[in-house]
Order: structure tokens, then C-alpha cells, then sequence
């Protein structure tokens, strides 16, 4: 076996799964058959387990076998019965694998049970994530978030490494007595650790609420993208802003918020917003440590839910993603914001392009493009901006064709949707406003100021 390096996130966790050579590893899917299964886990286990592949490549480990277990009745000890658990060994030790990744969320005894029996390391799939997350972030923000969600899933299973964690501590006074335990101690460390964290991650809610309120001076809107974990979302980002967010075929490639300003058709301009991808079984521990992070998405004017529409679980990853929008707080009354992105037009074969398109037109909110090639993507603009423009209302401002500022005014304040000239050498501009810069717009223009259209209401889609 390779020695294993240690690796800080935070400044106060180590992920040692990592070495000077690739660490080769088993990845195992837990396909869980019993009746009262979430719906989630009927998904096709092939499918399931190229997915735990994913994860487990994106640390960059080595996969030595991939295996599918079917379990309908769950061991306490171990979940896998006897028979798996005997196999697995003897795949261990033939393949030579240092880790077995186990596709399913194991207790901190099946952990340490199945770690005896393989005498390998054991990731489930929340460390597995962990792990990722340890390597992505690069922002003070984001290591922390992985430090407290890391700190939170080691606290239950410090027994697991460390049989001297029992041995009992002298108590202070003359007679002393049993005093804290040497676990009792490090778990103490470790919620002392949270705690510290917590503050700091209140810290950076804070200054993130002045720099929205600074935002909203502005004003521009939000559009935050979200979607499962490689729908493209950043490669999306970069192809509306122009920016060069890392975008790779890799699950979790990006993690820290990404914000730029971008220019719509009519020249109105929004703050787009890139945020983590979120995936199925998404450990709540993690959904609660990057709430500040995900808070973007809940002030978010539009939301762009980016989906894989050419991968086979397109429809089961987007449940996935309503799930944690529904878990972070984003409600039936809100849903008329959600804008269907269905991304990676390029790579279906032409019959299903075509049944996609057909589909596309007739759900309402949905848009069909392709991020890479850029086809699609002004539709996409187009829909930002009705959906913005949905509650304004529409005017008519009459300017001396001297008067660049006012125009130049218009533009920057408003969605400028015609300017004409007319004969008698005014400009006529048809401009859509909001009811904050309508009120300067008639402070600033008076009389040259129309009322064209009063706002409609827009149902939910």
C-alpha cells in the first residue's frame, strides 16, 4: 500500500484518502430493494453506480472494480449480508484496492465493521462527498463550510479509529475520581470547533446580506443557476458572461458562488449568479453548511434550473434538484420564477432531439440549447427578460435627439424595446421600467412621459 499524504481543509481536517500514487479503490452500489425504499433508489443501479464512479474519479482515485449489491434486508452490523460481505473481501485482496467506496450512507458501526472484515479504508457516500467538497473549495467561505460539515459527520464516528478514545481522564481536587473520558474530550473539542465556525459563518452571511443590500441600490436583478451536479450549469455561466469558471466533464468541478454582470437583449443588465451542484441523497448536514452559499438562489429574481437532457436520469436528477430547492425553502408560490434550461442539445442523437424539441415547446418556461455551441442560448436571454419585465410597465419617453444622457439614462435604468426617430426630430423611445425608476424617470422627463401599458399579472408556468 502507498503511504497516504493529509490533506488540511479549514484548518482543521484531514481527508487521507489521497497518496503519492493513485490510491486504487472499489466502488460498490448499495442497491437497496426493500418495499420501503424511497422512490429515489428504484433508479436503475447501472446508472446509479456510474454516477458513484464519477464521484469517486473526481478525487481522482484509481477504480480497481465496480460491484452492485442487492440488499432487501439491511444488516444492522454490516448492511450487506454475510455472503456479499465475504466476496468483497476476496475482491480486496486480489485487486490489492486500499478503499472501498460504498454507494449508501452507512452508520459509524457498519463503517467500522466492514473496515475489519475488508481490511481496507470504508468512504459511504457522504464522506465520498465530503471529500470532493475538501478538494473544491478555495474561498475562506467554502472551507469552512466543508470543515463544519466534515467536523459534524466525524463527531458520530470517532469510536470508529480509536480504541484509546475510552480510557478515562484524572479529575481535578485531591481525590480525583473517574473525570472525561478521552472521548468525551474530543467530541467536546469538536463541538467547541463547530461553535467557532458557526460564528464565522454568520460573519460571512452578514457582510453576503450588505452586499446584497449594496446590489439592490443598484438595482440589478438576480438570475442564479442550479442543477444537478455536471448539467452544465458553469460552461453555461461562462457562455452568458463571458468569464471562465472552471468547466469540466467532472462532478463538482466548481463549488464557491461565482457572480458577474451580464447584459441582456435590451440592454437591461442582471447579476448572474453560479452555485454548487446539488446531487441525490445530498447529506442534509451539507445542505445546512452551504445555506449561505444556496441563499443566493432564495433572493434570486430568476432561477435557471440547468438539466442534462441528454443523460438517461435526466428526469430523476430533476427531481433531485426540486427536492433540495423545496428543502432550502423555494415554495409552490415561487416556482413561477424557475426557468427549465434543458442543456447539452449537441450531443442527442436527431430523433430525440427533435421529441425534445416538441417537448420544450409545449412546458411552458423551458428552453432547449446546447452551452457549448451557444444554439438556444437567445431564446434563453429572450425569456430572462420577459420574466424580468413580466410586472413592469411599458412607457413612452419623447427626447431631443441632443440629449445622449437621457437616452444613455434610459438605457441604463430601463429595457429600451424600440427608438425611433420622427420627423419632427424627437426620439421616441418605448421603454419598459420598473416602479422605482419610473417614479425618477418622471421626476427627470415630466411631460415627455407616457403610460403605454399597465402591467399584467403572469401565471406561474
Amino acid at each position: 500500500m502507498s503511504a497516504r499524504k493529509t490533506v488540511k481543509a479549514g484548518g482543521g481536517v484531514d481527508f487521507q484518502i489521497e497518496g503519492p500514487t493513485l490510491t486504487r479503490a472499489i466502488v460498490l452500489h448499495v442497491d437497496r430493494r426493500d418495499r420501503g425504499a424511497p422512490a429515489i433508489s428504484e433508479r436503475a443501479a447501472a446508472a446509479r453506480l456510474e454516477e458513484a464512479v464519477g464521484l469517486a474519479e473526481a478525487i481522482d482515485l484509481e477504480i480497481a472494480a465496480r460491484v452492485i449489491a442487492p440488499v432487501t434486508a439491511p444488516k444492522p452490523s454490516t448492511l450487506l449480508g454475510s455472503g456479499k460481505v465475504a466476496e468483497i473481501a476476496e475482491l480486496v485482496k486480489a485487486e490489492e484496492a486500499e478503499l472501498v467506496v460504498v454507494n449508501a450512507q452507512l452508520s459509524p458501526i457498519q463503517q467500522r465493521n466492514l473496515e475489519k472484515e475488508w481490511g481496507a479504508k470504508v468512504l459511504d457516500r457522504t464522506g465520498l462527498i465530503l471529500e470532493i467538497f475538501g478538494r473544491r473549495a478555495s474561498t475562506r467561505e467554502g472551507t469552512l463550510q466543508v470543515e463544519l460539515a466534515h467536523l459534524e459527520y466525524q463527531k458520530s464516528r470517532l469510536v470508529r479509529s480509536w480504541t484509546h478514545l475510552e480510557r478515562q481522564r484524572g479529575g481535578f481536587g485531591f481525590l480525583g475520581g473517574p473525570g472525561e473520558s478521552q472521548l468525551e474530550a474530543d467530541r467536546r473539542l469538536i463541538q467547541e470547533r463547530i461553535t467557532r465556525i458557526e460564528k464565522q459563518l454568520e460573519a460571512v452571511v452578514k457582510t453576503r446580506a450588505l452586499h446584497r443590500k449594496g446590489r439592490e441600490r443598484v438595482p440589478y436583478p438576480v438570475v442564479a443557476l442550479v442543477g444537478y451536479t455536471n448539467a452544465g450549469k458553469s460552461t453555461l455561466f461562462n457562455r452568458l458572461s463571458g468569464a471562465s469558471v472552471l468547466a469540466k466533464d467532472l462532478l463538482f468541478a466548481t463549488l464557491d458562488p461565482t457572480m458577474r454582470v451580464i447584459a441582456l437583449p435590451h440592454g437591461r443588465k442582471v447579476i448572474l449568479s453560479d452555485t454548487v451542484g446539488f446531487i441525490s441523497d445530498l447529506p442534509t448536514s451539507l445542505i445546512a453548511a452551504f445555506r449561505a452559499t444556496l441563499e443566493e438562489v432564495l433572493v434570486a429574481d430568476v432561477i435557471l434550473h440547468v438539466r442534462d437532457v441528454a443523460h438517461a436520469d435526466s428526469d430523476a436528477q430533476a427531481q433531485d434538484v426540486n427536492r433540495v430547492l423545496q428543502e432550502l425553502g423555494i415554495d409552490e408560490v415561487r416556482r413561477g420564477q424557475i426557468v427549465e434550461v434543458w442543456n447539452k442539445l449537441d450531443l442527442l442523437p436527431p430523433e430525440e432531439r427533435a421529441a425534445r424539441e416538441a417537448q420544450a415547446l409545449r412546458k411552458p418556461g423551458c428552453v432547449l440549447l446546447s452551452a457549448v455551441t451557444g444554439e438556444g442560448v437567445a431564446p434563453l436571454l429572450e425569456l430572462i427578460e420577459g420574466r424580468l419585465g413580466a410586472e413592469n410597465n411599458v412607457y413612452d419617453i419623447w427626447l431631443d435627439p441632443a440629449d445622449g444622457q437621457g437616452q444613455a439614462w434610459l438605457h441604463e435604468r430601463g429595457e429600451v424595446m424600440t427608438r425611433k426617430a420622427h420627423d419632427d426630430g424627437r426620439i421616441r423611445i418605448k421603454v419598459r421600467l420598473t416602479d422605482d425608476v419610473a417614479g425618477q424617470a418622471r421626476a427627470k422627463f415630466g411631460r415627455n412621459m407616457k403610460l403605454l401599458t399597465p402591467r399584467k399579472k403572469v401565471a406561474a408556468p
